[in-house]
């Protein structure tokens, strides 16, 4: 069954977004048009906002997630890049990015706050917690 969504994440930084796969272990697939999924919408969970049933399965890139059968479609609107995916169990994805995407959600949060950070002079650490990871910055400029 299909049960395609998006990722409430919207990226602005193809290059961050890159570095958030390589910190997880992930393959962007620059330039790649289709993504895997269950291949058919039959009705059976509502269509991303914005998209038809036609959009399913076509993006810009995509990524792969080693250990799931289903790929995250990486689509342009605008300026800026949605992520879709089919998170039926099946499809292996959900065990890989967590609920909602989270674990990626999470890693392009990490690697955009470390591109900035590095920009305006900063020094990063980052420790690993039992919610997530935690990140001191110290102004190196001083």
């Amino acid at each position: 069954m299909s049960h395609v969504a998006r990722i409430e994440l919207e990226i602005n930084d193809l290059e961050t977004l890159k570095a958030a796969c390589k910190a997880l272990g992930f393959e962007f697939l620059c330039d790649q048009q289709t993504y895997r999924w269950y291949g058919t919408w039959v009705g059976d969970y509502p269509l991303p906002q914005g998209f038809t049933r036609d959009d399913l399965g076509k993006c810009t890139h995509a990524i792969r997630v080693p250990g799931a059968t289903y790929e995250i479609g990486v689509v342009k609107r605008g300026s800026k890049y949605l992520l879709l995916w089919d998170f039926y169990q099946s499809g292996g994805l959900q065990a890989h990015i967590g609920t909602n995407g989270g674990k990626l959600k999470q890693a392009y949060s990490v690697q955009r706050i470390r591109r900035e950070a590095v920009l305006k002079g900063y020094h990063l650490q980052e420790q690993k917690t039992p919610q997530g990871i935690r990140i001191i910055m110290t102004d190196i400029r001083r």
